[in-house]
């Protein structure tokens, strides 16, 4: 039972700042889970960029820099470049990865850099009040489509993985989320092998993890949990995609 309940030692106990319901808590642990198995904690380097993740350093025990609001992808590139030996990546939302950072994004995939992205897909912008995501879905109402996200005006969602996925120098894409524990344990599983991919040279990994945003969904936690079972996972269908 204490293996069980046992606390990671790469995650600070502290009180956290993000809202009742958040996927973010879920996720940082397993990233902190998974560096404690693999016994990288004396050489990972993670970058958080703007978004509700900007605090990541407050909960992640080890080295964690930030990055300009899209430019986590240019800043990981550098520091791997620079040290190779460390195991470096990147944590980022939709709206810094998707969006304000596409270009870094699709470039840095382009160009086979050997990085790990833990992307956390919640469909919304959530550190800047709730506005239309790339990953909003058709439809769904936001602080900035009130009638829901008309694709005839702001375009379908964007599947960033499915679009990575295409590149041929990406090397592993998968899709997972938070809805239950036996997906947590996938989404886990999927975190393990990006950063052993990593580890072993192989080249650009990506995990997409749908993650729910109960405050700016207008959702109960539960409620949450269940739309991205019911709903989101319609759109972003969960699963390896390279």
């Amino acid at each position: 039972m204490d293996k069980l309940y046992s606390h990671p030692q790469s995650l600070k106990k502290v009180p956290t700042h993000y809202c009742a319901g958040c996927g973010h808590g879920i996720a940082h642990r397993l990233v902190a889970e998974v560096v404690d198995e693999l016994g990288i904690r004396d050489r990972i380097i993670a970058i958080a960029p703007v978004g509700c993740a900007v605090l990541a350093y407050d909960y992640w025990d080890f080295d964690v820099t930030e990055a300009a609001h899209g430019r986590a992808l240019a800043v990981a590139t550098a520091i791997k470049r620079v040290r190779p030996g460390n195991v470096v990546f990147t944590y980022q939302g939709d709206g810094d990865l998707a969006a304000i950072g596409t270009n870094e994004t699709i470039h840095a995939a382009n160009r086979g850099e050997n990085l790990t992205v833990i992307f956390i897909n919640n469909a919304v912008y959530g550190m800047t009040g709730g506005q239309m995501a790339p990953t909003t879905l058709a439809g769904q109402k936001t602080a900035t489509t009130p009638l829901g996200r008309d694709v005839a005006n702001q375009g379908y969602p964007l599947k960033i993985s499915e679009l990575l996925g295409a590149l041929p120098a990406v090397k592993y894409v998968e899709r997972v989320s938070l809805f239950s524990p036996p997906e947590v344990q996938k989404a886990k599983k999927a975190v393990k092998q990006a950063f052993e991919n990593q580890i072993n040279n192989t080249g650009f990994s990506l995990v997409e993890i749908l993650s729910p945003c109960p405050t700016y969904w207008g959702k109960s936690p539960k409620a949450a949990m269940e739309w991205i079972k019911d709903t989101m996972t319609k759109e972003f269908p969960l699963g390896r995609i390279k």
